[in-house]
């Protein structure tokens, strides 16, 4: 049983509405307001068409700050931090020094030397903490820092009510401002697919803070999301969850656990020509050696794909799906999978096994399914 060791304030809320406060990063998240395929569609829904606010605070929050900041997050992720200014994020992943994924997260420049790293589920707070040792830093683990995603196509419209400027902030910018008469820090980020935004609060206003955008979007179809309506929108948007897709859950037969950048489809945060960041002699060394590769399938009928639903080929298993998604809304069923090198070509026919033994056919695609070039998300104006 895990010790959760972190509240988030916003926890009364959650329970009034019947949720379920799971584990996740140590944190009791509300996974489920209730377990029905109705609430799912719904949430998923209230996102694609309108807006759903999550709490996403269970997400860590790591300040580094110092005149060796910059050296620290160079050392640890895999991007430029030279291209990052002040006002701007990115995102970016962690690797161990086999060159293995350990964690991502999202960079924020908050001025000169202050930087702060939010990451989920996986080591990088101790890889962020070798980085720092012996340098001129402080490094801040702050649990006080609340997160609230606001997500979905009218989530700009209801901020512009509140928030100037909010239109001109550019896809991973960042607005140091206030909402309600509190001071907030606003963030272009998400994890949906959509145009969205974060909202990063001190915990005694986060509860405010929710109610007020609950309370005034409500003619808007603003609504309270589940946490676990982001494995469906995340599916079809291509947005990868560890360890859920990875080896630690679906581990090789043969091989210890990781994966590397080139499998995941995620070398793209590699910035171009960069060295030095921790294990990257061997990241580099590893690209042609894929021993698998993520990829998309679309499946045949309206049956999503069990978690972990086996990959057929020729009648033999030959990878897993990760998650699966029907979409009415768009008309396609779809999933994350884990599938061989050779198999990972749009059009390969493959098959998928359901739990009680029915299989359907499937080809691979590439991801994402949704929003294919990108354009909702990074939307200006």
């Amino acid at each position: 049983m895990a010790i959760i060791y972190r509240t988030s304030a916003l926890a009364p809320r959650h329970t009034e509405i019947g949720g379920e406060l799971t584990d996740w990063n140590g944190m009791g998240t509300a996974w489920f307001y209730d377990h029905t395929d109705e609430r799912a569609e719904a949430d998923y829904l209230a996102v694609r068409t309108k807006a759903g606010l999550m709490d996403v605070s269970g997400l860590k929050k790591v300040h580094i700050v110092g005149p060796h900041a910059a050296a620290v997050i160079d050392r640890a992720t895999t991007r430029n931090v030279d291209k990052i200014m002040p006002g701007r994020a990115v995102y970016a992943c962690m690797l161990n020094d086999a060159g293995k994924f350990i964690d991502d997260c999202v960079i924020y420049r908050l001025s000169v030397n202050h930087w702060m790293v939010v990451h989920g589920t996986g080591t990088g707070h101790e890889t962020l903490a070798m980085a720092a040792y012996g340098k001129n830093v402080a490094m801040l683990f702050d649990d006080d820092l609340h997160d609230m995603s606001l997500q979905g196509p009218v989530a700009v419209d209801f901020l512009e009510k509140h928030v100037p400027g909010i239109r001109n902030l550019a896809y991973f910018g960042i607005l140091q401002t206030k909402l309600f008469d509190l001071p907030v820090m606003i963030s272009r980020t998400g994890y949906t697919g959509e145009r969205g935004y974060e909202i990063f609060c001190q915990g005694r206003h986060a509860i405010q803070i929710w109610d007020r955008i609950l309370e005034e979007g409500k003619d808007m179809g603003i609504v309270p999301v589940q946490f676990s309506t982001l494995d469906l929108l995340r599916t079809e948007s291509y947005l990868l969850f560890y360890p859920g897709d990875n080896s630690e859950t679906f581990p090789f037969k043969d091989d210890l656990c990781g994966d590397t950048l080139w499998e995941l489809g995620l070398d793209f945060t590699v910035s171009p020509g960069k060295t030095g960041f921790r294990g990257s002699e061997n990241h580099y060394a590893l690209k042609g050696k894929e021993r698998f590769k993520i990829y998309g399938v679309r499946l045949e009928g309206k049956r999503a794909a069990d978690m972990g639903a086996p990959l057929l080929k020729d009648g033999e298993v030959v990878g897993v799906v990760t998650f699966g998604l029907n979409s009415n809304l768009n008309g396609y069923n779809v999933g994350i999978a884990r599938m061989p090198v050779d198999c990972a070509v749009p059009g390969t026919k493959m098959s998928v096994r359901y739990a009680d033994g029915t299989e359907v056919g499937c080809v691979a695609e590439e991801m994402p399914f949704y929003d294919k070039d990108k354009l909702i998300r990074a939307a200006k104006g």
